[in-house]
C-alpha cells in the first residue's frame, strides 16, 4: 500500500519558522504532483501549496504566499514545506497529499487519493 509520512510539526511562537517533511514510501512519488493541506477543527482541509514532479512549478494559496515555500528532493522522495513568519492562525494539522486525479484541482482535497497521517503545528501568540 502506498504511503506518505509527514514529520516536522511542533509548537512555536508567532514569527517563528518550521520545516515540514513528507516522505513517500515508494519511488513513484517522485513522479507525482504533491501538495500540502492544513485542517483546523470544524473546517475542511485547505490547500496551501503544490509542486509538480520536477519541482519547476509551484503554486500557493493567498494565505501563505510569500511566507511558505514548497520544495522537493526526488532522490529521497520527500517534499518539504518551509514555513516562515508563522502566525497563530497557521495552527492546525498539516497533511501532504498525492495521486491527484487526472483533471483534478490541486486545492480540492477530494481530488487526491493518498494522504499522510498529518503532523501538528501550534503557533502561540
Amino acid at each position: 500500500q502506498r504511503r506518505l509520512v509527514e514529520s516536522g510539526g511542533d509548537s512555536v511562537r508567532a514569527g517563528g519558522s518550521l520545516r515540514l517533511a513528507c516522505k513517500g514510501l515508494d519511488y513513484m512519488y517522485s513522479l507525482q504532483d504533491m501538495s500540502w493541506f492544513r485542517q483546523v477543527p470544524g473546517k475542511g482541509r485547505e490547500g496551501l501549496a503544490s509542486i509538480n514532479p520536477d519541482g519547476s512549478i509551484t503554486d500557493y494559496s493567498d494565505s501563505v504566499k510569500g511566507r511558505f515555500t514548497i520544495s522537493r528532493d526526488n532522490r529521497e522522495t520527500t517534499v518539504f514545506l518551509q514555513m516562515n513568519n508563522l502566525q497563530p492562525e497557521d495552527s492546525g494539522m498539516y497533511y501532504c497529499a498525492s495521486d491527484l486525479r487526472i483533471g483534478g484541482a490541486w486545492r480540492e482535497p477530494n481530488d487526491y487519493m493518498t494522504w499522510g497521517q498529518g503532523t501538528r503545528v501550534t503557533v502561540a501568540s
